[in-house]
């Protein structure tokens, strides 16, 4: 197995791990996020649906700044968005990723935008 085929095995394996203890529900849906070399995805989702409540990304928009400015930007906005649905609590969905850095950017500027986790 080449070195690129092993990090993206090791990559599902740690989704996989967080998601077999995190799922959304309609009380406490999931906020999912997902950060690019270019661009940054949020999206709450309910698992007991099976849909997207809220989704914000910076693909095809006109985000200007570094990468970390996108993701406080995207981070205010699904706040915005979830508050428009009328969620205030969820479960924060970190993927593969470890909560630092720019995913704790996104998730310190949407708790300031007033979700709980």
């Amino acid at each position: 197995m080449d070195s690129l085929a092993h990090s993206r095995q090791m990559a599902k394996r740690r989704t996989s791990r967080v998601r077999s203890v995190v799922s959304g529900s309609t009380a406490r849906p999931r906020l999912a996020v997902f950060i690019s070399h270019q661009h940054v995805t949020a999206q709450i989702i309910d698992d007991s649906r099976g849909a997207t409540l809220a989704y914000v990304t910076t693909a095809g928009r006109d985000v200007s700044g570094t990468l970390s400015d996108k993701v406080a930007w995207v981070g205010t906005q699904i706040a915005a968005k979830a508050k428009k649905v009328k969620i205030h609590k969820v479960v924060f969905d970190r993927g593969n990723r470890r909560y630092h850095g720019r995913l704790k950017t996104l998730a310190d500027a949407s708790r300031a935008g007033g979700l709980e986790f």
